[in-house]
């Protein structure tokens, strides 16, 4: 599949701006415009998954002026401020990819624009922290989160309660700028969440990410990433746990159409009980111009009990072969036969030996965040779900 080159332009506040065509069979282009983006019929590639009577009319819905609460943590010299929908469009990053997230985008009703200031060093995360209040509330958001040049930043965005949910989240990083994006999604049982979260990666700057899932009906993200320049890099995790009936279901693209950039995806899911359905889309574009890039993308499931389903699709599109390297695996599964022989061996029941195997298993993501709490937060909502199934291992 031929995928052209990107060029870039600079926005009204000095960010780069990636192109917005993506001229690929699995993508659809780029665009601010609804009308780019016909209501689906579920056949098309990047619905077949979604379950769209489960969305509850938000392909078609309009503005509703509702918010979820919005409770904001900022350290010192960091704002938050309003701004219009076409401010928000200047400051950067990626336009909408579906029609989900055009749709948040054009009911907002403008936008929540975070800034980080240029060489700011953060001691403590920003956290933004959104919380619904019934199922029966249909928010449309718009956030834009900015770090300017050479910053080092956490940047939290936490979810709870109950809403029917979409968003559009623009995360534009600056050049040199270290940051850590945190998206919690520990939503109640009854919750619907969709939308998309665009990263832009600038000029040698680093961004991790990591990404939980835990909670909602159904949960549908698009995530995205560019490099703005040279020399960027992502490292992306990602856990998610899926009940009964829940539809959770993440679609990534990392777009490489710079040259000397690395990626790395992790992405860990664990699936109990009838009708559990998860999804991991990994799309990796390798444009011509993206010479001397290093990628590697996996997605790994385990499933604990019968009637679940685990979709697993790793792409890569590939224009140069002038690569250091590319790759990409997915797999669905049981138990680590080896694992559990090897804690066996040493005089742990099997009991034990499978709760430490599947604690372990998310374990190792959740503490790529760097925040104490959070992190210990989301080791207690693993230990809440093993419990249904395994039971909490006795040192959790």
């Amino acid at each position: 599949m031929s995928v052209d080159t990107a060029t870039t332009a600079t926005s009204p506040a000095g960010f780069p701006t990636p192109s917005a065509v993506v001229p690929s069979h699995l993508h659809s282009t780029p665009s601010w415009d609804v009308a780019d983006f016909p209501v689906p019929q579920g056949r098309e590639e990047i619905w077949r998954f979604t379950p769209l009577k489960r969305l509850r009319g938000l392909l078609q819905a309009g503005p509703t002026g509702q918010r979820l609460t919005r409770e904001t943590s900022l350290p010192a010299g960091v704002t938050a401020s309003e701004v219009s929908t076409e401010e928000a469009k200047g400051l950067g990053g990626r336009p909408p990819m579906d029609r989900l997230a055009v749709m948040a985008v054009a009911n907002a009703g403008g936008a929540l624009h975070v800034d980080v200031p240029a060489e700011a060093e953060l001691d403590e995360p920003v956290i933004l922290k959104l919380t619904g209040g019934g199922a029966d509330q249909v928010v449309h958001d718009h956030v834009v989160v900015t770090v300017g040049h050479h910053a080092k930043a956490t940047v939290v965005l936490e979810h709870f309660g109950s809403a029917t949910y979409d968003a559009y989240v623009s995360v534009v990083v600056g050049e040199g700028a270290q940051v850590n994006l945190v998206e919690l999604q520990l939503w109640d049982d009854d919750a619907v969440h969709t939308g998309q979260t665009s990263v832009q990666v600038g000029r040698d700057a680093s961004v991790t990410a990591v990404t939980a899932t835990f909670g909602g009906d159904l949960v549908r993200l698009t995530q995205t990433t560019d490099y703005a320049s040279v020399g960027g890099e992502l490292h992306q995790y990602g856990v998610y746990f899926a009940d009964a009936g829940q539809h959770l279901e993440h679609r990534l693209l990392v777009d490489h159409a710079t040259p000397k950039s690395v990626s790395r995806v992790d992405y860990r899911g664990a699936l109990q009980g009838k009708g559990a359905h998860t999804v991991w889309i990994g799309d990796v574009l390798i444009r011509k111009a993206a010479e001397g890039i290093d990628t590697y993308e996996s997605d790994r499931n385990l499933v604990l009990t019968d009637g679940c389903r685990a979709d697993a699709v790793p792409n890569l599109e590939i224009e140069t072969g002038e690569i250091a390297g590319a790759g990409h695996a997915a797999t669905t599964g049981r138990f680590d036969d080896e694992q559990l022989f090897y804690l066996q061996s040493r005089g742990i029941a099997e009991d034990e030996a499978r709760k430490l195997v599947v604690f372990g298993f998310f374990t190792e993501i959740i503490h790529k965040i760097g925040v104490p709490e959070i992190e210990q937060r989301l080791i207690e909502a693993v230990t809440e779900e093993l419990s249904v199934t395994v039971g909490a291992p006795a040192n959790a």
